[in-house]
């Protein structure tokens, strides 16, 4: 969502605080849904929390105090780069396993690099979360995907309430963007009946990997 706000001529500090109120809006769908069915950790994503509240109120303290100019200019460049990351992780999710044992610390410090990069990107924190506790955590990958939407709603509320208060946030296109979800939700949900999932998850990781490829040569 960031890149394309951008694409479309949205400055890159509004995008980010248009896309976190986007994401916390769509987020709490999908919390709603997971839970009923039992497939959140709700341990897991309090500790994650935990280690990004620290990030969250670091980065909030850097978008304060970092000149506009400076920041509109430095964060396309920070999100190519991690555009570039998460959609590499994403080609090589489930397709490798890190041999690093388990331990919560792992965990707090995870939860603070997240939450640092979506402090100043919106992106990233689905992707790394995801990829991490199935290839390094080693959890249940139907209980991956709850935990790490709940800990993205909860990491996206905290940071939207520091770019709102430099009204860094179009409320008006962030409107229009969660309205365009209803649809968009809708017709997702008969299309992925009928289509090769992981086929169409590595188009999608492809096409992300290449955008942020352009992003940083520009």
């Amino acid at each position: 969502m960031t890149p394309s706000l951008i694409f479309l001529g949205v400055r890159p500090l509004t995008a980010v605080g248009t896309d976190l109120l986007y994401a916390t809006v769509t987020r709490v769908f999908g919390v709603f849904f997971h839970g009923k069915r039992g497939h959140v950790r709700k341990d897991i994503a309090l500790r994650l929390l935990a280690g990004s509240v620290p990030a969250v109120l670091i980065g909030g303290y850097a978008v304060r105090h970092i000149p506009k100019e400076i920041l509109n200019q430095y964060l396309t460049l920070l999100l190519g780069l991690i555009l570039v990351i998460t959609a590499t992780l994403s080609l090589l999710k489930g397709e490798i396993k890190v041999p690093v044992k388990p331990r919560w610390a792992y965990v707090y410090l995870l939860g603070f690099i997240v939450g640092l990069t979506v402090q100043f990107t919106s992106v990233g924190a689905g992707v790394i979360i995801s990829f991490t506790l199935m290839n390094v955590a080693r959890i249940d990958p139907k209980e991956v995907v709850g935990t790490t939407i709940l800990y993205g709603l909860a990491l996206s509320a905290m940071s939207f309430l520091s770019y709102a208060s430099m009204g860094s946030v179009d409320y008006t296109l962030a409107g229009a963007l969660i309205i365009g979800t209803i649809p968009g939700v809708y017709l997702g949900t008969h299309v992925n009946a009928r289509v090769d999932k992981e086929r169409l998850k590595k188009v999608i990781n492809v096409i992300i990997l290449a955008i942020g490829v352009v992003i940083i040569l520009k």
